[in-house]
């Protein structure tokens, strides 16, 4: 589909002014190996490549939108299924989902059985869960017993259901933690007793700032001794860690220390390109809220990439890149809001409402410049449905768009 020149729309800027923004055609991403309508994974990616999904909101639950969840089941699964027919494995219940941002741990064990269950049904289809310590509170009068017990509750709920585990990060651990040993020391036991090898999740200060200070040290490169001490002390159990710093050098520092067969999944929603193409030593597989947004283009990225053609895959990531690094612009814990924006703007859901309100986290100057790379990135995939969206939305802003 074209979109007609004539098709443009009254943005607003930085500088409080608003001008004419003409939309592009959207691109064609073609997915490589056969998709046709039966739910196959068909393709093989070279890389192993988790979206982490966001949930839909039920904007018609008469719930407190700031005190409890309230989720739209049949649409949060439906953008699942979208995924996992563009060949991604989903990461469930992560902080992508709100997790810590308005999902609680009850709402995401019972995203995670919905989506295992779906998963069940879609052949080819394939995810990992989050499991933490978000049902319990952060207090620095919290012993690392009481974080351990935590975990495994969460590790068996999610075992019980017959998923795979992603180990988040712990609010709680970062609170009462004394010293990297107690990293060590939680680490250590809940790997021990996992049933299957875990994905560890290393999330940033800058997407949580309670996560500050995690393995021990505000230094990032001391905290990753004490991590890559963890992985190598149970690296049978550890498929892999997701280290989500938004520093290209750190993530390939990293890399190149881990232990043989354990997986180095990006996080970096900046420097994510560069890092899965690799650096022709070692590359990066990918675990990334980015993927949620930018999925057509980017299994048409990693279907080229398979076939041995990185041109196409930079070609077709590359207009991505400035997308993903507004959308994570600092306050990065607020990349959700973009996250759902576009799934709005292509119409995977039908309103712009979100758990917790967190809709209203991004300023409409920062959507409107959203909107703007997207159609650059050619992800506007109905401009006209983005447009009357967009006009929207600018309504609700007093803004005639």
């Amino acid at each position: 589909m074209n979109a007609p020149i004539s098709l443009s729309i009254q943005l607003p800027t930085a500088d409080r002014r608003l001008e004419p923004f003409t939309l592009s055609a959207p691109r064609d991403f073609p997915q490589g190996a056969a998709r046709d309508a039966t739910p196959v994974r068909a393709q093989a990616f070279n890389r192993v490549a988790f979206a982490a999904a966001h949930v839909v909101a039920d904007p018609l639950s008469a719930k407190e939108p700031w005190l409890e969840p309230a989720v739209d089941w049949d649409a949060t699964i439906r953008f699942r299924r979208h995924l996992w027919a563009l060949g991604f494995g989903v990461a469930e219940a992560m902080d992508t989902a709100q997790r810590g941002m308005g999902l609680d741990w009850p709402t995401s064990l019972e995203l995670i059985r919905r989506s295992i269950d779906a998963a069940r049904d879609f052949p080819g289809a394939f995810l990992a869960s989050g499991a933490g310590t978000d049902h319990v509170a952060p207090d620095p009068k919290l012993t690392v017993a009481d974080v351990i017990a935590a975990y495994e509750q969460q590790f068996a709920a999610i075992e019980r259901a017959g998923g795979r585990i992603i180990m988040m990060a712990s609010r709680a651990l970062a609170a009462c933690a004394r010293s990297p040993d107690d990293y060590v020391r939680v680490y250590g036991r809940l790997l021990a007793q996992a049933k299957e090898p875990v994905i560890i999740h290393w999330l940033g200060e800058m997407f949580d700032p309670a996560l500050a200070g995690y393995w021990g040290s505000a230094d990032h490169d001391q905290a990753m001794e004490t991590a890559l001490a963890v992985i190598r002390a149970n690296a049978a159990k550890v498929d892999g860690i997701k280290i989500s710093l938004l520093d290209e050098r750190k993530e390939i520092d990293m890399r190149r220390r881990l232990p043989q067969g354990v997986r180095m999944y990006t996080g970096d929603d900046y420097n994510f390109a560069a890092l899965i193409d690799g650096d022709g030593e070692a590359h990066s597989d990918a675990l990334l809220g980015i993927f949620d947004a930018i999925a057509p283009a980017a299994s048409a990225a990693l279907s080229a990439l398979a076939r041995g053609d990185r041109e196409t895959f930079h070609q077709v990531l590359a207009p991505t890149v400035p997308l993903s690094r507004h959308i994570f612009g600092a306050p990065t814990r607020f990349y959700k809001t973009g996250v759902v924006f576009l799934a709005w703007l292509n119409g995977h859901q039908d309103h712009f409402v979100m758990v917790g309100g967190q809709q209203s986290a991004r300023h409409i100057a920062h959507l409107a410049e959203t909107f703007r790379l997207a159609d650059r990135a050619g992800l506007l995939r109905d401009p006209e449905l983005a447009c009357a969206r967009m006009r929207q939305l600018l309504a609700v802003h007093g803004l005639a768009g």
